[in-house]
């Protein structure tokens, strides 16, 4: 006999209910992912089997950096954790190493935007496009890093901020290269800040910013990444070619002519001719700037003329060129900066009667000075004996005052001395009449 339907639908409705509470138990037991933990007020645990943990913490811009309370309610703050931690903090986020981190619920207390992610991550590491190659002498070379938390891309704002990039060029001493003599190259590094070649600020996507205005040959390129958290390194070999273009100013047999030509050599084993365009700027006085574009390159070796030069004074030629590989890669090179002068040509010599005519100018101004040099000695030695009798006389007339009133002092003198002896004399002769007997 045959089930019946009812049977049938039985065994659906309890195949259903069973579907069901097994999607709830498993939605029930999934744990809360990291990335959600700010909807536990910022709260995330660290389980016992973890030896060390990196969070990477996005806070409002410009606020201060968060504090880590520990699972035993100790606080750590960025100015004041223990040495074996390592805290960097930017504008908009902080980076935290912890070695051997207390296993429990760990808290973070700050400005932490609302919906970010408190990352934990047990593992960084760096990703750096590789250099193509052949690279060549002051190519504008762009590529790309990436700074991974556990094999993934680890996006925070402001992290352009917090982590420092730099790329040396170290030569490899190779006898026959030109960089023999040369040593450790500071050659640029990556940025994510939306200029230059970067495309986009704050997209996790690091930019190269590489002078290769360096001598040819072999290097290793070394890409260092770090801060106060972690250090990175990648080294590789490369080989810097030489520039596969030559630009060199020639001058024109009359220097007077203002002419000047560039002589373009291109290596057309290298390059496409029908793919090579070049781009220059003519710079001189006056605020000169004439732009110069030649497009269509058919030669390998090829004389272009520069605009006359009218004005004398200092050019500067300076340009790039933008060019196709014989296998297809295409590059921008950097022309290194020419000069030239335009030299003022020197005046032709004075005729006979301009020389005269100088001759006697200086002649004349010769005879006025002397004239005026005369005028002025005879007044200054007029005034000067004018002066010495004015101050010759009132000297004289002083002295002649002087003598008139000591005379009249020694006379009054003489005189008082005079009166004073006739005084005492009369005094003497009274005195003795008195001692005198009178006569019977």
């Amino acid at each position: 006999m045959s089930p019946s339907f009812s049977y049938y639908r039985s065994v659906l409705i309890v195949f259903f209910l069973g579907a069901i509470l097994f999607t709830a138990y498993g939605q029930a037991a999934e744990p809360v992912p990291y990335t959600s933990a700010s909807e536990l007020k910022n709260r995330f645990r660290i389980d016992h089997m973890v030896d060390e943990v990196i969070l990477v913490v996005q806070r409002r811009y410009g606020s201060a950096p968060v504090i880590i309370v520990r699972p035993d309610g100790s606080k750590w703050y960025a100015s004041r954790h223990p040495e074996e931690v390592k805290w960097v903090d930017g504008i908009t986020g902080d980076m935290i190493q912890i070695k051997k981190p207390m296993p429990g619920p760990w808290q973070l207390l700050g400005n932490v935007v609302e919906g970010s992610s408190i990352q934990k991550i047990s593992k960084l590491t760096i990703e750096v496009e590789p250099i193509p190659q052949p690279l060549f002498q002051g190519e504008r070379l762009k590529v790309t890093a990436k700074m991974l938390g556990d094999d993934k891309l680890l996006r925070l704002p402001g992290l352009d901020y917090m982590l420092e990039w730099t790329v040396r060029l170290v030569s490899k001493h190779l006898p026959g290269d030109e960089n023999f003599a040369s040593g450790s190259i500071i050659a640029g590094g990556y940025k994510d800040d939306g200029e230059g070649l970067d495309e986009s600020p704050d997209n996790a996507i690091f930019t190269s910013m590489i002078n290769l205005n360096h001598p040819w040959g072999n290097y290793d390129y070394q890409v260092i990444a770090r801060n106060a958290v972690f250090e990175r390194e990648i080294n590789y070999p490369i080989y810097l070619s030489k520039q596969p273009i030559t630009v060199t100013m020639l001058s024109s047999e009359d220097p007077l002519s203002g002419i000047w030509n560039l002589e373009l050599i291109v290596d057309d084993t290298v390059l496409k001719l029908n793919e090579t365009h070049f781009e220059f700027e003519l710079v001189g006085p006056a605020g000169l700037q004439i732009p110069i574009t030649i497009a269509d390159v058919t030669q390998a070796n090829t004389l272009y003329p520069l605009p006359a030069a009218t004005v004398f004074g200092s050019y500067r030629v300076k340009g790039s060129v933008v060019s196709s590989t014989l296998t297809g890669r295409e590059i921008v090179l950097e022309i290194p900066e020419m000069f030239f002068n335009f030299i003022e040509p020197p005046q032709p010599p004075p005729t006979e009667e301009e020389l005269a005519a100088v001759a006697a100018a200086a002649a004349k101004v010769a005879e006025l000075k002397a004239k005026d040099d005369a005028i002025f000695w005879i007044i200054t030695v007029n005034v000067g004996l004018l002066l010495f009798g004015i101050i010759g006389f009132v000297i004289w007339r002083k002295k002649q005052a002087l003598a008139k009133a000591l005379a009249a002092a020694e006379l009054r003198l003489l005189q008082e001395q005079e009166a004073a002896e006739k005084k005492a004399a009369s005094d003497d002769n009274a005195e003795i009449d008195l001692n005198q007997p009178e006569d019977d």
